[in-house]
């Protein structure tokens, strides 16, 4: 074992990082949202004192609808990272195949494996904490329809991106999930967040899902007009993030570096 190999291993990376974003972020950023979100929480449990709420219901209801949209966006990115990693990026798109068809695809993939995810994290939350998610009855329905948009709109954010600047992005789709989470108001309410951080908050689909479901636990009806709010926001960002997409894949193809993308 020769230190001096080592040591020159050690500074070929210390190197990237100076010119390294993503890897940047993995040391330092993520960490960082991560105090941010559990510190609101930690004020927020702090300001309820004695009033009659179920936190750990609460909790736990944000915990598993908060899986939606991260895994929602995870697994359909590692699909479309999957041919990158494995080279075959190019060899799909010589085919006759359509971008709207290979992402489709993806998103129904990811559909498929969010229904075994969320039946395993439903059962195993009812056996081990008598939590039953569906005690929000139908009121479940809309706010699954506007996480899952959410997730969409994400995966089409990171998957534009992995096109247009190449596999070295990759890192956006294990963790640009915890960029949102500190004012997504997934753990504890919109009140808990300081006055400009609550007004980005207001920007976010996901916020007026979380709100309204705290709401259905405490027993009130659900918030149909947050409901819509979110929905509105939802389509506007999905729509915004496919034109996107789309057009990020055009340039690449025309500047001929589809080949690129899996460097």
């Amino acid at each position: 074992m020769k230190m001096n190999r080592i040591n020159a291993l050690i500074m070929r990376h210390l190197y990237i990082y100076k010119r390294s974003m993503p890897r940047l972020l993995d040391v330092f950023f993520w960490p960082v949202m991560e105090l941010l979100t559990w510190g609101f929480f930690s004020f927020y449990l702090g300001n309820t004192g004695g009033n009659n709420i179920n936190i750990a219901a609460m909790l736990l209801g944000g915990v598993i609808l908060w899986q939606i949209i991260d895994r929602a966006q995870n697994f359909i990115s590692t699909y479309f990272l999957e041919d990158v990693w494995h080279r075959n990026f190019l060899n799909i798109f010589v085919t006759p195949l359509k971008l709207s068809e290979f992402f489709l695809a993806g998103v129904i993939l990811a559909m498929i494996r969010l229904v075994v995810m969320a039946s395993f994290l439903l059962i195993l939350s009812y056996f081990l904490y008598a939590f039953n998610i569906f005690v929000l009855g139908f009121s479940l329905i809309p706010f699954l329809v506007n996480l899952l948009l959410f997730g969409i709109t994400l995966a089409l954010f990171i998957n534009a991106i992995i096109i247009r600047f190449g596999s070295s992005a990759q890192v956006l789709a294990f963790g640009i999930s915890f960029l949102i989470q500190p004012i997504s108001a997934a753990f504890y309410p919109v009140s808990a967040l300081p006055a400009p951080l609550a007004t980005l908050s207001g920007f976010l689909p996901v916020s007026y899902v979380f709100e309204s479901m705290r709401k259905v636990m405490a027993g009130g009806p659900i918030d149909w007009n947050s409901f819509y709010i979110s929905l509105g926001l939802n389509l506007i960002y999905l729509i915004i993030m496919w034109f996107f997409f789309s057009a990020m894949f055009k340039k690449v193809k025309v500047m001929g570096n589809l080949l690129k993308v899996q460097d």
